[in-house]
């Protein structure tokens, strides 16, 4: 049964008399869990019949939150959306994805020549050509995380932005850049394309929370019970998506639980990719939803020294803690 069926199947039939809403989505597996409460009728259970809006790019969430075309949000962190926190536009209330020990969700990618030279390990990066989507980007976080991990900073490397994915990739294949930061999926098929060789995963090296779920300052003191009933059916896909593809067995691999295969079925259906695309990059999710906060602090602070958001802005200030105890 297709997610559009189970979504009909799963509405009850009072259903003209739900709460409409809005999220901002993009279509990749750390939005799982929305598409899971959806396509299973937890929000239309909570009272609210939520419209997902696609968008192709991070940034593009957050602003579709601030000029009110979305109520709600849910994408990876940058610092352009810092920037329209700083400004009183958008407010955390609940973790996304995070980049997680054991999970290969992102990963370090060596093309061939830079291998060959010595590019063996992620510390190794320090001084080479990186290709990133944008300057502000996860990706660039993710490096300035490394290198405060080996003691260099992003100074240190020679950052090509590209502003997106295919072309990060070919300029790694056309040997224009020593290496990539890449999504699991991507990184794989450079190595199956024979182009390059994984030499690490970021969420072993330095875990972090890539992406969280937000809302206006304005919905939650207008709308407050619609937060509520939104965040409770989305903590309900949460811990069935974590008890599904979350679960390691004794030796750290990870096991197929409960639910496996009808709920990735949902993913490959709203993301438009084969289940197998879609088994080969699910990320961690807190099943609770609960934000790794020192992160975010740690985030603020690098894209201040970045010069990238004002200096001003008290991380603590952009999260709303109280709907996820």
């Amino acid at each position: 049964m297709g997610a559009a069926a189970l979504a009909l199947s799963a509405a009850p039939a009072f259903a003209q008399s739900l709460e409409k809403t809005s999220i901002g989505v993009l279509a990749l597996a750390s939005s799982g869990p929305i598409f899971i409460a959806k396509s299973k009728g937890y929000f239309e259970k909570e009272g609210l019949d939520v419209d997902l809006k696609m968008f192709t790019s991070a940034q593009q969430v957050p602003v579709a939150v601030a000029s009110g075309d979305v109520d709600f949000g849910v994408t990876g962190l940058t610092a352009g959306f810092y920037n329209l926190a700083a400004k009183g536009a958008v407010t955390m209330i609940a973790a996304q994805s995070r980049d997680e020990p054991g999970f290969e969700l992102s990963a370090y990618v060596a093309a061939n020549t830079a291998f060959a030279a010595g590019l063996k390990k992620p510390a190794d990066l320090k001084g080479k050509r990186i290709a990133i989507t944008t300057v502000g980007s996860t990706f660039h976080y993710m490096l300035g995380l490394l290198g405060q991990k080996y003691g260099f900073t992003v100074k240190d490397l020679t950052m090509v932005p590209l502003q997106d994915v295919p072309k990060m990739t070919a300029a790694f294949k056309g040997g224009q850049v020593d290496a990539i930061v890449a999504p699991v999926t991507v990184a794989r098929q450079m190595v199956a394309d024979g182009a390059g060789t994984i030499i690490g995963w970021v969420g072993d090296e330095t875990p972090w929370q890539l992406g969280a779920l937000f809302t206006g300052p304005k919905t939650i003191a207008q709308r407050r019970p619609t937060v509520e009933k939104f965040i409770r059916a989305y903590q309900t896909a949460l811990a069935e998506y974590h008890a599904a593809f979350n679960t390691k067995d004794a030796s750290g691999a990870i096991v197929k639980g409960p639910g496996y295969d009808s709920l990735l079925a949902i993913i490959a259906e709203a993301t438009k990719q084969k289940p197998e695309v879609v088994a080969a990059g699910l990320p961690y999710v807190d099943p609770q939803g609960k934000l790794l906060i020192d992160d975010v602090v740690n985030q603020v602070k690098f894209w201040q020294a970045e010069g990238q958001v004002d200096k001003a802005l008290d991380a603590k200030s952009i999260m709303d803690l109280s709907f996820v105890k």
